[in-house]
């Protein structure tokens, strides 16, 4: 009796009955996932120079947590460098990139994506020589290489004058000598 009310109060033949006759909604195969938005393009494009792990020993063990220096910039004329500090590696990165933000210079570059003269820097231990070049391209090492490109430089030429291998004074060192011009 009950399958005789099911096939006559069928107004959908395909959709499944239920016991009181009524049709339930039928979900084809990925339905329910969201929509798909676009990406929103960042503000500011950012490279990791350096990533750490720091060990810190306390009463019962040791502490771990991450210390991650990057470097960001709109390679129209603004880059900064910053550090950030964090148990998790994307909350460093997140810090990092507010630190940058927040240490943003605006650069003066020519028409030719140079700089009008030459300049030197020192921070740390660092020391950094950058010269216009022009037709040459980019030519720099390291970290300093990271902040001529975020800071949309193209022709010029780099030099560590020291011997330090820190990423992050190296890079520092180079916003310090781009924002003196």
């Amino acid at each position: 009796m009950v399958d005789e009310k099911l096939n006559n109060n069928s107004n959908n033949d395909n959709a499944p009955k239920s016991a009181e006759g009524f049709s339930r909604p039928r979900f084809k195969k990925n339905t329910r996932r969201p929509e798909r938005r676009e990406r929103v393009k960042p503000e500011f494009d950012q490279k990791i120079i350096n990533i750490r792990r720091v060990t810190r020993v306390v009463a019962g063990g040791r502490r771990f947590s991450f210390s991650v220096a990057l470097v960001a910039g709109d390679r129209k004329g603004r880059v900064g460098v910053g550090l950030g500090k964090a148990g998790d590696t994307s909350l460093a990165i997140d810090k990092a990139l507010r630190d940058a933000k927040k240490h943003m210079h605006k650069i003066k570059i020519t028409k030719t994506k140079s700089i009008p003269h030459e300049v030197r820097a020192k921070y740390g231990s660092s020391s950094v020589f950058i010269s216009p070049a022009p037709g040459r391209g980019l030519i720099a090492g390291s970290s300093v290489r990271d902040v001529l490109e975020f800071a949309g430089i193209t022709d010029v030429v780099s030099k560590i004058l020291t011997r330090s291998k820190n990423k992050l004074n190296n890079a520092k060192t180079a916003v310090k000598a781009l924002s003196s011009l």
